[in-house]
């Protein structure tokens, strides 16, 4: 049972108490009741739009919402979703506000990439006793990128009662299902990935970050070697399928390639044609290294897509037997945000403190609303 608590020795007094009264509704045959989980969500971006729809079409409840962006604040929710309806929830600026007035079951947060952007509104919920699922990629494992953080983050939710995790579509695409794949292969050597996204639909920053218009000489230059090596997705999601495969980790190695255009491209972010031979993206290739002599290597494609290109999910387990699975263009951003409402229900259900995705339970698709008992003393 999850609670919030206004500090630590008042949650395990308050904690004890209640478990007392729990077993002893039990033993009485108390009647439970059930209410729609309440969810807050943090930050209403692009993500946003397609949360709060699933949200609210598998019967859970929208308490509170949070963004600063002036051109969203003192929206409807339901309105900014499109939903048919209104929700009678404003977008508001004021998080701690949000957090104060609505109590939540847990809190959505939809804002960045990397553990250390996120970690302040993180700690602003877990320190009140809410509940946290993030789009995060680092968040996805970030034990050993992020250590100061993920140590800090885990021992404010245990003191607190609140549980944190890091969700989306590598939950189920890039660690479950190769998992269960796994588990039918007699013999493993190498486990090979292939995801991909188009950087048009990010911004100027991340296509320079990506090299698009250079030539090759040039990436060679500039990303190939860079001094800092900034952990990319797939790197987290590898640690996390290793994890769930039993492997234990020896080493890791990123390497940045470029993806060079086969035919002239225009790319609407630059604002011109990527011609044939110049880089139109990066390959960010990790290679993670085990013990146990299996290398999981997986390649993150960020480039300008033509008009037949689409997000990839590829995998192929090498062994005995081979055994591949691909997900034709898959709708990465529908299915990273049904991933996160659908994991809510075993967030809720997992002990306090930071969990990676592969220590939870298989997702499942709730077919029932999703509801939380409660009991009725």
């Amino acid at each position: 049972m999850k609670i919030k608590s206004c500090g630590q020795l008042a949650y395990k007094l308050l904690f004890e108490f209640l478990v007392i009264l729990h077993e002893s509704a039990l033993m009485r045959g108390d009647k439970m009741g059930q209410r729609p989980i309440r969810v807050v969500q943090y930050g209403c971006g692009k993500m946003a739009k397609y949360t709060i729809r699933y949200l609210h079409e598998h019967g859970a409840q929208l308490v509170g919402a949070i963004d600063t962006n002036p051109a969203v604040v003192g929206m409807d929710a339901g309105d900014y979703a499109g939903l048919p309806i209104k929700l009678g929830v404003k977008i508001s600026s004021d998080a701690e506000q949000v957090l104060d007035e609505s109590s939540p079951d847990i809190v959505i947060v939809t804002l960045f990439s990397l553990l250390n952007d996120i970690a302040p509104m993180v700690e602003q919920c877990i320190s009140r006793g809410i509940n946290v699922i993030t789009t995060c990629e680092e968040a996805t494992f970030p034990w050993t990128t992020s250590s100061e953080w993920t140590n800090r983050l885990d021992a404010i939710a245990k003191a607190n009662g609140a549980t944190i995790v890091g969700s989306g579509m590598e939950d189920v695409f890039w660690v479950r299902i190769v998992g269960l794949l796994a588990g039918a292969v007699n013999k493993i050597t190498k486990i090979e990935g292939s995801v991909s996204y188009n950087v048009d639909e990010y911004g100027m920053a991340l296509a320079k970050a990506h090299g698009v218009g250079l030539t090759t000489e040039a990436f060679e230059k500039t990303l190939a070697h860079p001094s800092d090596i900034v952990p990319s997705y797939v790197w987290n999601s590898n640690q996390a399928l290793a994890q769930l495969l039993g492997l234990t980790i020896s080493d890791i190695i990123q390497e940045n390639v470029p993806f060079v255009a086969d035919a002239d491209t225009y790319s609407e972010t630059m604002g011109e044609l990527v011609v044939a031979g110049k880089v139109l993206g990066m390959n960010t290739r990790v290679t993670t290294k085990t013990y146990q002599g299996i290398d999981i290597v997986t390649s993150q494609i960020g480039k300008v897509y033509g008009p037949r290109d689409g997000d990839l999910c590829d995998w192929k387990i090498y062994g005995e037997p081979d055994t591949s699975f691909h997900v034709d263009k898959p709708a990465t951003v529908e299915h990273t945000c049904a991933t996160i409402v659908n994991r809510i229900p075993s967030v809720l259900s997992a002990d306090a403190g930071y969990h990676t995705v592969d220590e939870l339970e298989p997702l499942r698709h709730p077919i029932q609303p999703m509801r939380i008992d409660e009991f009725l003393f």
